[in-house]
């Protein structure tokens, strides 16, 4: 798992002014919305006795934990102790992690790192996939709806599979792959910067769709069926993109992968179409509940599978598991996760918690640990330990193509 990165976490629709606790790798947080609407994230621990946050109120820009009544501000510094006299000031060390939130896409994203603000990494710009918000998106003539779907699986191994081209024609057989025509094009691999960062893993392929069935089958009588256009792709760290251009229309899912914790994942999607958008489509043909009901196929589809993998999570080592050419777009995934690795970003989650006792809770550090030096002894949680860089993987094998 890597730190100092933008993740997505949740919808916006869901953040309010009422608590709202999520886990991303093994970290409780808290995201509410100030006074302005503003959205703010927190590590859900109460510095004083644990209290979880998430349980209490929100008064004006702070959260008031439910304990006791210690109230924290935006930045995470304690501004309220009830039970103290007139007078007596508030301790330096009376304050939790907050971590940079924004709302972008419709979605509320969290940097869990502790670097200062120019040096981060950059949410990467959706603008050109026509994500620049849900209502945006809908005034061009898309229709947009969205979900979730729960793994027992680790976050990693979820993500490489929505990009995973050759996949379709066995796992998929029974939905939009073809078991006749498994075969996977030669395709180039997109690579996009932003500065020093990569922010878009991509490729486009063309595939052999089966034989349409039911509604889609009245659609396309007596048509040809082209290859159907489709495009893949990876922003790192947690969202997945799938174009899809059908006979009648544009499909496109945005799926945020929140990694919850070493073994559980949740994506969350919205899907948008380009066709079915009128008033009588969603009425009569029920399209979007047909569209939810054929993505959430899909990704039931996948379960046993992403499931079943062994090992449970991605090796770090390229030659721990076979790869052949339509592998090459989750192998640059691979390499960029190394470089991470190599930048000491990385972490367990599964010593989030300290592995010897139930005594001891270990936080991402938050950007304010570095801003205010002043403040090293006067923080209360300890910092999730960052694990070494992998060596196992050697440096011509970070970045040789498949084969």
């Amino acid at each position: 798992m890597l730190k100092n990165h933008w993740y997505a976490v949740e919808f916006g629709e869901e953040v309010t002014d009422t608590p709202h606790k999520t886990e991303v790798m093994g970290q409780h947080l808290v995201i509410y919305r100030d006074s302005h609407g503003t959205p703010v994230a927190q590590s859900d621990i109460c510095i004083h006795r644990g209290g979880p946050l998430s349980g209490g109120k929100v008064k004006g820009d702070c959260i008031e934990c439910p304990y006791h009544g210690w109230q924290y501000d935006p930045s995470g510094r304690c501004t309220v102790i009830p039970a103290n006299r007139e007078g007596l000031p508030i301790p330096k060390k009376a304050r939790v992690d907050a971590y940079p939130c924004v709302e972008r896409y419709g979605m509320i994203f969290v940097f869990l790192g502790d670097l200062a603000e120019a040096d981060r990494p950059p949410i990467p710009d959706l603008s050109g996939e026509g994500l620049e918000s849900v209502a945006a998106a809908e005034h061009s003539g898309m229709r947009s709806i969205r979900g979730e779907f729960a793994w027992n699986a680790n976050f990693e191994r979820v993500l490489e599979n929505a990009v995973d081209i050759a996949h379709a024609p066995f796992v998929h057989a029974g939905s939009f792959g073809n078991p006749d025509s498994p075969e996977v094009e030669d395709y180039e691999v997109e690579e996009r910067y932003d500065g020093e960062y990569l922010v878009e893993i991509a490729a486009t392929v063309n595939l052999v769709a089966p034989a349409p069935s039911g509604v889609w089958a009245l659609l396309s009588r007596g048509k040809e069926r082209p290859p159907v256009r489709t495009r893949t792709a990876i922003f790192p760290p947690n969202l997945s993109m799938l174009e899809v251009n059908t006979p009648i229309g544009q499909i496109k899912i945005f799926t945020f992968i929140v990694p919850v914790d070493e073994h559980h994942s949740v994506s969350k999607w919205r899907m948008f179409r380009s066709f079915f958008t009128a008033p009588w489509a969603i009425t009569l043909l029920r399209a979007d509940k047909d569209s939810w009901r054929r993505t959430n196929k899909i990704f039931l589809e996948d379960q046993p599978t992403v499931e079943g993998q062994r090992p449970e999570l991605v090796p770090f080592d390229l030659s721990a598991e076979l790869h052949v050419k339509a592998d090459a777009l989750q192998l640059v995934y691979r390499r960029w996760r190394q470089a991470g690795l190599d930048k000491g970003w990385g972490f367990d989650e599964h010593i989030v918690s300290d592995p010897d006792s139930e005594r001891v809770v270990r936080v991402i550090p938050s950007p304010a640990r570095r801003e205010h030096p002043e403040l090293a002894n006067a923080w209360v949680l300890k910092e999730v330990e960052a694990a070494e860089a992998r060596r196992d993987v050697a440096p011509e094998q970070r970045t040789e193509s498949a084969t």
